[in-house]
């Protein structure tokens, strides 16, 4: 094959995969589809300050078995009542540490839940929501991945916590990636409540079964689910769709959770090995 064929056949095979990719998107990216996952408790906040507090505490906490992970988000949630923002501005640290003695999510316990609603409470006291706060580490850098670095910082106020992950550490930050994919993107599953990042810059949560699809789709041949690897990945979406790389980031995470969805409806129209 020569090369303008084979640069042809590559293009229409990244054709195809996007009209699939596509067509799944509308036919599973619903909100009824969401549950089990811990996007759902940001569902009925009507105030973005609650709604971006709750989307961090939720996304932090998104490691380990799905069970584990709704139990754990619930129990630190339940306290704050019908306002998560209130809650956090009004009490102390010292009062979280009591409040939260007992709890336990694998790595994580009470200290680091208080130290990160602490980070929160410091944040939102000096740039008025986190929103404007990364806002303000997006505008002193000239890539996301380097505006979540140190906004990551300054919410761990210099302490060590299992809940936050600095991305100059190479670490594919799943969990920060997929708290800035519910921020910023809008659509039936994501509540994008916030107006300052465009959904162009995203970079895919990249965890180990978003890794192994992606490599089935020849996204990449990387030996680690690490942050190269989600730029690269992200690239290749990117190509799909420019304006949204992210687009069918939930879509296909749901193949291998729900019962109802299986890997050949991904894999065989897309000729990829499943």
């Amino acid at each position: 094959m020569n090369g303008e064929n084979l640069m042809g056949a590559i293009t229409l095979k990244y054709e195809k995969m996007a009209l699939h990719l596509e067509s799944l998107y509308r036919r599973f990216n619903k909100r009824e589809l969401v549950a089990p996952d811990p996007l759902q408790f940001l569902y009925g906040w009507e105030s973005p300050r609650d709604a971006e507090i709750v989307g961090l505490i939720a996304s932090s906490l998104a490691y380990g078995r799905v069970a584990m992970i709704l139990r754990s988000i619930s129990a630190v949630l339940e306290p704050m009542g019908h306002s998560p923002f209130e809650f956090v501005m009004s009490a102390s640290e010292q009062e979280w540490r009591n409040l939260y003695a007992n709890f336990k999510h694998r790595f994580t316990d009470g200290e680091d839940v208080a130290a990160l609603l602490s980070g929160i409470q410091n944040a939102v006291t000096k740039w008025g929501s986190l929103e404007a706060c990364f806002a303000e580490c997006s505008s002193e850098c000239v890539s996301l991945t380097a505006a979540l670095d140190i906004f990551i910082e300054r919410l761990s106020l210099g302490r060590p916590n299992s809940l936050l992950a600095l991305p100059r550490r190479g670490s594919a930050c799943k969990r920060h990636f997929l708290f800035l994919r519910w921020m910023v993107r809008r659509d039936e599953v994501d509540v994008g409540c916030w107006r300052s990042v465009s959904p162009s810059e995203l970079l895919v949560p990249l965890d180990t079964h978003m890794y192994q699809i992606c490599s089935a789709l020849g996204f990449t041949r990387r030996k680690s689910a690490d942050l190269k690897t989600a730029e690269e990945i992200t690239e290749c979406f990117r190509a799909l769709c420019p304006s949204d790389p992210v687009r069918y980031d939930f879509t296909l995470t749901r193949f291998g959770i729900r019962s109802d969805m299986d890997y050949q409806q991904l894999f065989g129209e897309c000729g990829a090995d499943a």
